[in-house]
């Protein structure tokens, strides 16, 4: 038996579908409540089962790992983050064991009733409280697109671009786990001609992100070198960054987005540990223009992570608009926390950073209805005929995210939310 988790020759004694996102080499962490008794607790995913950590804790299985009391009953995976990766390592290292063919632990494999919940069985939360979240701009290709529309095809990038990771300090409130709905919002729209109006968005749209969430806080002052970022990101997570574009158009200059991106956000309910997505570990593009000694890294600093949204219309089936990959980011995780702390400002355990929307080189990689419809002059086509320009009311929008190598897929799970009518 093997003592590695990313092992691809690991094979499970819990049936799970080929093609599922969640093998025994994935076993991310998450939060879940049966429907029963709504009582959160921390969790993993194998196939189609849920792994409920406090009760699995109550047979004893983690009484060699210093946990403290109760750490799987909280109703996020803060507090159990806090104890650093060393920790969180050993705890998916022994689900691993206990979940392996031929597992030392039939004590705890025979009582699999009080531990494994069929995932239909329960309701997934956020899983971390959520103190400051902030959003960056660094797909080379998002930004030339959005840049070559509203600015200058001939010079699409700011002066700055290519020398900082671009970001702005978004809202944690209105972020949501996978599965939430939320109103069409309401804002300040500018007419062609005319003063501004107040209404509903008529151009939501998504945004395809990966969030990452910070595992390992700093104190104010405190900086985190570049090559060492990672030991302060505890896993990543597919992200919504929902946009309506009328109000963002009328209101971005001279600060930035505002209610434009406030009103509603969306997290996939599994992280997806850093230790799980080491064997898809590969480089990004190559940065062109030399940067900062503080924004250097050595080695591969991303993820060969197949990305891909669809569109389902009420009642409807769901149609793929685009496929991307995060290693198309032109700047790294690495970088983008070096900069975020790079002037002192404190990182805390939960805090979550999103990359900002991941666009690929072609259009059908473009990662957002703003570049695939090229600012409205374009349209969508739906696999049911009908067209979108921007997301119609009763939409949903899903985002799904794999690594595949070795016959061994890591996948992250549903991201999926869904717009409602604006509210009277």
């Amino acid at each position: 038996m093997s003592a590695n988790p990313n092992d691809p020759t690991l094979r499970s004694w819990v049936t799970t579908p080929k093609d599922s996102d969640f093998p025994i080499q994935n076993l991310p962490f998450g939060v879940a409540a049966r429907k029963s008794d709504q009582a959160p607790f921390a969790a993993s995913i194998i196939g189609n089962l849920i792994v409920d950590l406090h009760a699995l804790s109550t047979l004893d299985a983690f009484k060699d790992i210093a946990l403290p009391h109760n750490i799987f009953a909280h109703s996020d995976l803060n507090a159990f983050i806090s104890l650093g990766r060393s920790i969180t390592t050993q705890v998916r290292g022994r689900l691993s064991e206990i979940l392996v063919d031929g597992t030392p632990f039939d004590t705890i494999r025979e009582k699999r009733d009080q531990w494994l919940v069929p995932n239909t069985e329960v309701v997934h939360l956020l899983p971390v409280t959520i103190g400051d979240y902030t959003d960056f701009y660094s797909s080379l290709e998002h930004a030339t697109n959005v840049g070559s529309m509203f600015r200058d095809p001939s010079n699409p990038l700011l002066p700055n671009w290519k020398h900082i990771p671009v970001g702005y300090h978004g809202r944690s409130s209105s972020i949501r786990v996978s599965g939430h709905s939320f109103p069409r919002p309401h804002g300040q729209l500018k007419p062609q001609d005319g003063p501004p109006e107040y209404g509903p968005s008529r151009m939501v749209d998504f945004e395809l992100e990966m969030g990452f969430i910070i595992g390992k806080g700093t104190e104010l002052g405190e900086t985190i070198p570049a090559d060492q970022a990672e030991e302060h990101i505890f896993g990543l997570a597919l992200f919504n960054d929902w946009s309506a574009r009328d109000i963002q158009k009328w209101e971005y200059v001279p600060l930035g987005p505002f209610l434009g991106k406030n009103f509603a956000s969306t997290l996939s309910p599994w992280i997806i540990t850093m230790d799980a997505l080491e064997p898809f570990r590969t480089n990004g593009p190559v940065q062109d223009v030399p940067v900062l000694p503080y924004l250097e890294t050595t080695g591969p600093k991303t993820y060969d992570i197949a990305l891909e949204v669809l569109i389902q219309p009420a009642g409807g089936q769901p149609s793929r608009v685009c496929q991307s990959n995060f290693k198309y980011l032109y700047w790294n995780m690495c970088q983008q926390l070096a900069h975020h702390t790079v002037n002192g400002c404190d990182m805390r355990v939960g805090d979550l950073l999103a990359s900002g929307t991941i666009s690929g080189p072609t259009p059908d990689s473009y990662g957002s209805m703003l570049e695939l419809c090229w600012g409205g002059t374009k349209t969508v086509t739906l696999e049911d005929g009908s067209t979108r320009k921007s997301i119609q009311d009763g939409d949903t929008v899903i985002m799904r995210g794999a690594c595949e190598k070795n016959g061994v897929r890591i996948g992250f799970g549903d991201c999926a939310a869904t717009v409602l009518p604006a509210k009277p």
